[in-house]
Order: C-alpha cells, then structure tokens, then sequence
C-alpha cells in the first residue's frame, strides 16, 4: 500500500501543478494541454513525468530552454512525501500495514484532504486567494468521504462529529471575518469549515490542536517577519497556508499534545 500511494502522490503532485496553474486564471484543467509558458510548445509526454523530466530538463523547457519554476518539483516530491505521511499515519499498526476497508476510507479521505491542502496552500501564497472552485467544492467531497468513514469503521457517531466540527470552526471564522474584516477573508472562512469537517472526524484532541494551531503558527511566523523587518504592521499575510499547517498538525500529533498538555495541568 505504501508503495501504491507514493507513486499515487507522484501523479497527483504533477495534476496539482496543473491545478496550482490554471485554476486561479479560471481556465480548463483539460484543455488545452500543457505547454511551455514561454515558446508555447506543447509539452511531450516524455517531458511530463513526475520529478525525473524536471531533473533531466534541468529546469528548463527542451525546445527554449526558458527555466521551469522548481515549484513544479517540490509539488510532486513534496505531494508522494506527504501521501505516504498519511498512509503511514492511518494505515500502520505496529509493524504492520492493515488493509481493512475502514482504514482504507480513512486513508482515502484523508488523501483527498492532504491533495487541496498542497493545492490550497500554494495558490494561497502566490495568488493571496482561495478560490471557490476548490473550496466549496471540497463540502460535498468531504461530506461523502467522511460519511464513508464513520459508517465503515461502525462508528456512525463521528459523522455528527465532523458535521459539528465543520460548522464551529466556519462560525468561529465567520465571527472574526465580521468583527475585523481586514485581517480575515471570506475565503478562509469557507476553507474552516472545511478544515473542521475533517478535523472532527478525528475527535476533540485533534479538532482542538488543529483549530488553535493556525493561530499559534500563523502568528509565530508573523512575529519572525517584524522582527527581521521582512514585513510590516499592515502587511498582507495570507492565513491559508498556516489554517492547513494548523489542521496538519491537529491530525498528525493532536492527540499527544492534547493528552500531554491535560496531564500538564493536572486535568488527565
């Protein structure tokens, strides 16, 4: 399994390129095909696999020789480096990969997260948008694969989990989006409740460490670029990234920190 989802992150890191590219110009994510941004060839299916085209073009197209962003590389490597976190995360027991049909939904659904999460963070970064097309689109996705889950696994209470979860992080959002409009657009409040979907699903250790871990983070990295003067006080910095970063965190080592943080103060 391990195995069948890195070479599964490898072409969906490529597809995520394409998604990275076109989605915020509003254009087809099949058509026309993919060409050089420079000299507008059309690229050669020799040219399009994952990682080894990047590295043996050097970054550079082959009839212009314009240089290829290194982004396109770090997407695909960094898209297989993140699928097998989360088959690793939902998949192992001990030493052992199970293959059950709960563990597989999980992994599934949790691929699905990890897949716009990568998508979501780079537009957010180069474009300071989350565009809809992604977001809203994520709900009934979600809602269909976290369902799958909860039913799966014989635990059909967690979907009321996840559903609750969505709903109080996009409330939380949506509250602070309207006392401070500046600081919090319409486009992360629509990503939390998506962040809450799956954050939920996962119980309250998780939801509470991924919900709170954006603001930790998010602000951690602001604090370091005033202090480098790399930004100033009304700089535009996009909270997307840190919101994954956050849900990230909740669902890889939420449950430890909230276990170690109750026995910190006595209350576990």
């Amino acid at each position: 399994m391990i195995i069948f989802v890195a070479l599964l992150g490898l072409a969906i890191g490529s597809f995520l390129n394409v998604v990275i590219h076109r989605i915020p110009a509003g254009a087809s994510l099949s058509l026309p095909p993919s060409s050089c941004g420079s000299c507008s060839t059309r690229i050669r299916a020799r040219d399009n696999i994952p990682v080894l085209s990047w590295l043996i073009l050097r970054g550079k197209c082959r009839d212009c020789a314009a240089p290829i962003s290194i982004r396109y590389l770090l997407v695909e490597v960094g898209t297989t480096v993140f699928f097998v976190a989360v088959a690793l995360r939902f998949g192992v027991q001990g030493l052992r990969v199970e293959t059950s049909a709960s563990v597989i939904v999980m992994v599934v659904a949790f691929l699905y997260f990890a897949s716009i999460s990568v998508a979501l963070a780079v537009i957010d970064l180069e474009t300071h948008t989350l565009p809809d097309r992604i977001v809203l689109s994520a709900y009934p996705v979600a809602a269909i694969l976290v369902g799958a889950a909860a039913v799966v696994s014989g635990e059909p209470q967690c979907l009321f989990w996840a559903l609750l979860g969505g709903l109080m992080l996009f409330l939380l959002y949506f509250l602070m989006a309207a006392l401070y409009p500046k600081g919090m657009g319409l486009g992360d409040v629509k990503l939390a409740g998506v962040i809450g979907i799956f954050l939920g699903l996962l119980g309250p250790g998780p939801f509470i460490v991924g919900a709170f871990g954006a603001f930790v983070l998010g602000g951690a990295f602001s604090l370091v670029l005033l202090a480098t003067r790399r930004a100033g006080r009304g700089s535009g910095i996009p909270f997307g990234p840190w919101m994954l970063a956050g849900a990230w965190l909740g669902v890889f080592a939420g449950e430890p920190i909230a276990t170690g943080y109750l026995t910190l103060v006595g209350l576990n």
